[in-house]
């Protein structure tokens, strides 16, 4: 038998805790749509951003290493679907949905520049003497709200509203959310929040030491790094070849996150009684956290990549370049006449190669 929507949503009801967001009660999109025969709410958003043009470009945007430095390198793409990964792992551990976690995952660096956070930083800057500023998570909602051309009654891809609230309320170290107000978003949201931070710390760490900006030894004086070195030679005994060796103790580091995420959450889900969704949106304090003991740790690995591998001389050395090939379009589109928020879009819509062929070209 083939299960339509009606089955797949009352399996989520009778399978998901009560404090998920169920498909059956999500709060719609903008502009009403007929349901779809054959997927639920959340899976059709899913498919939407995978099928969209910005996804398909974050695959030639920089994460640190600059998307053409080599084959092996995360680039905005890949991130992406790492977070989409750990956000599953951890949404069907606490018994929350996979989908609209997945979903919001998988759209939450639509809006993102070339160059990484350089970019941006560059964007903003130039917006600033105009009275504006750029965001990351603003364009993406911008992305997918108006810019994404697929349907013919509508701008933009319709996304239901709690996708639209992850977006929105996403919040990590590197993401700052404007107008945030006090209601917290869904457990899925939060998760995504956190998943991104496991995703980034731990490829950034492996991405660090397949540039050689750092070593084995050098990460040694890290909590994490030694758990996961101790729990792989536990495990597997002395590794001799280091690519064999670095990934295990990687993938280990991310298992710690994960099962450390999932305990504490469920801690916190006792402590301040969450019994609906309803409690999870006027909890006063994060849900979806690390426990003190592994965010301590984890901030220690956090400082360790700021000095040495976001800070370093040699990824600068191609993010200064990144930041000056988006002033110069930047100045090159507004004197060609475009507006400041055309010339906006148009600029974090570009690749990395893009971006730079369009600065030779002129």
């Amino acid at each position: 038998m083939i299960l339509t929507p009606y089955h797949l949503a009352k399996n989520e009801a009778t399978a998901l805790k009560p404090y998920a967001v169920l498909s059956m009660y999500c709060r719609g999109r903008k502009i009403p749509e007929p349901e779809d025969k054959n997927r639920l709410p959340f899976q059709v958003d899913r498919d939407r951003i995978i099928h969209s043009k910005a996804f398909r470009r974050l695959k030639d945007k920089t994460q640190v290493f600059v998307a053409h430095h080599g084959d092996h390198y995360r680039t905005r793409l890949t991130h992406t679907l790492e977070v989409a990964q750990v956000s599953r792992d951890l949404a069907r551990m606490l018994g929350l949905n996979e989908d609209l976690a997945e979903t919001i995952a998988l759209a939450h660096d639509l809006g993102h520049t070339p160059f990484g956070h350089a970019g941006e930083e560059a964007l903003n800057n130039c917006l600033l003497q105009f009275g504006m500023t750029f965001e990351h998570n603003e364009q993406s909602k911008r992305i997918v709200t108006e810019l994404e051309h697929a349907y013919p009654a509508w701008n933009g891809l319709n996304l239901n509203a709690e996708v639209l609230e992850g977006l929105m309320k996403h919040e990590t170290h590197w993401d700052k959310p404007q107008n945030e107000s006090a209601v917290r978003p869904s457990l899925e949201a939060q998760i995504v929040n956190i998943a991104d931070e496991i995703a980034y710390q731990n490829h950034d760490t492996d991405d660090g030491l397949r540039s050689g900006l750092f070593t084995e030894e050098d990460l040694q004086s890290l909590h994490l790094w030694q758990a996961a070195t101790r729990a792989v030679q536990s495990l597997y005994g002395t590794i001799e070849d280091p690519r064999i060796r670095i990934a295990r103790t990687v993938s280990k580091m991310i298992g710690f996150m994960i099962v450390d995420t999932a305990e504490e959450t469920s801690r916190r889900l006792a402590l301040y009684r969450i019994a609906t969704t309803e409690d999870v949106y006027i909890c006063p304090d994060k849900l979806v956290a690390f426990s003190e003991e592994i965010s301590e740790a984890n901030h220690q690995l956090k400082d360790f990549l700021m000095s040495r591998l976001y800070l370093s001389p040699e990824v600068q050395e191609n993010l200064n370049r990144g930041r000056t090939t988006i002033k110069t379009i930047f100045e090159k589109l507004i004197a060609e006449g475009k507006t400041p928020p055309e010339a906006r879009d148009y600029l974090a819509g570009m690749t990395d190669p893009f971006a730079l062929d369009r600065m030779e070209s002129h």
